[in-house]
């Protein structure tokens, strides 16, 4: 009998020169750069050229009407903001430059609102916040949105990137293999964390709070949002990122000092009741306060994190596709067997 790897964990299943992630040691690589080097530096738009994907962003940012049509549709029924964009970018091509578009209009007509059209002279980042609440952005909002962007653009063979390179690997499109990733994103468990990350700090409320909220939430057995990473057994780097460029925007800020005395409380907590797991932070918390601070809703966290990860699905969608290889895993049998069939059963089901 073959060993069963139960979550595919120490499988290796592709060679890939797009991103590294070293758990131990607390790394991560996009192309030949450490994201700390990166993410704060550069524009989204040269992180996209650094993936190999430039050309995609020279696609139409304006949704097609059919796209409008259904999110229309889905704002009427209050659907998820996933589910949205999931539905929308099935039916409008362009997946890169289109996030964007489709993110923001949902949101506006969740809140009845029409859609602002994208500009033709706005960059990728400031173009999402202006479509969203129709000002001109700083250059610190877009900053700080840019770092975010290029800080979680890629992360190795996680869920949804696999669910793109698997859908890929059968010689499907890359909408269709994009609309798969959207469906692995918007599991808690991947990529819908980062609200709750936040909750938990407005729950906390006062830094006098923290011990108490803490003590009780992992007493009870509750999960603490934003520490532990199923790969990163130090740190996570992306959270120093963040951090650094929360502390950017919100530097001063009362949300800020609070944020940063939760996460020193719940190291120090963690260590106490459950010591040698090192769960230390990870990318959700700071996700969340940067967001926050940018002035996005909690619904636009995950969606968001969508606009940038796109960019790496595509990536690893062409790197796939020359492989020409199809992603075939196998399976264990540990059902029954030598069953025989009751024809009496049969007839009965007839008749009823």
């Amino acid at each position: 009998m073959l060993p069963v790897s139960q979550g595919l964990e120490g499988v290796v299943a592709a060679e890939t020169a797009i991103s590294m992630v070293d758990g131990e040691r607390g790394e991560l690589i996009i192309r030949g750069y450490p994201v700390e080097e990166l993410a704060p530096n550069a524009t989204f738009e040269q992180t996209v050229e650094i993936l190999g994907v430039a050309e995609f962003l020279n696609a139409e940012r304006e949704l097609p009407n059919i796209a409008y049509e259904v999110l229309r549709a889905a704002a009427e029924h209050k659907d998820d903001s996933m589910d949205a964009l999931r539905a929308a970018a099935g039916v409008s091509g362009a997946p890169l430059t289109m996030f964007p578009t489709i993110v923001a209009a949902y949101s506006r007509l969740l809140h009845d609102r029409d859609p602002i059209a994208p500009r033709k002279d706005l960059g990728h980042a400031a173009n999402y916040l202006y479509m969203l609440d129709g000002q001109m952005p700083s250059v610190e909002r877009v900053r700080g949105l840019e770092t975010y962007l290029n800080t979680v653009v890629d992360h190795g063979l996680n869920a949804s990137t696999f669910t793109a390179r698997v859908i890929t690997s059968t010689g499907s499109d890359v909408v269709s293999a994009i609309v798969g990733a959207v469906g692995a994103l918007k599991g808690p468990l991947h990529g819908g964390a980062p609200g709750p990350a936040l909750d938990m700090v407005f729950e906390i409320g006062d830094a006098s709070r923290a011990e108490e909220v803490l003590r009780r939430k992992i007493e009870a057995g509750e999960r603490l949002m934003g520490f532990g990473h199923r790969v990163y057994k130090v740190r996570d780097p992306r959270a120093d990122v963040l951090a650094a460029a929360a502390e950017r925007l919100l530097g001063g800020n009362p949300l800020y000092d609070l944020a940063k005395s939760v996460e020193r409380t719940a190291i120090r907590l963690l260590e106490e009741y459950k010591p040698g797991r090192r769960l230390q932070t990870n990318v959700e918390f700071y996700t969340a306060l940067l967001l926050h601070g940018l002035g996005l809703e909690t619904p636009l966290f995950t969606p968001t994190f969508a606009i940038s990860r796109v960019a790496g699905w595509i990536a690893h969608c062409m790197e796939q596709k020359k492989t020409g290889r199809l992603i075939r895993p196998q399976s264990v049998y540990v059902g029954p067997r030598g069953l025989k069939w009751d024809a009496t059963r049969a007839a009965a089901s007839r008749i009823h």
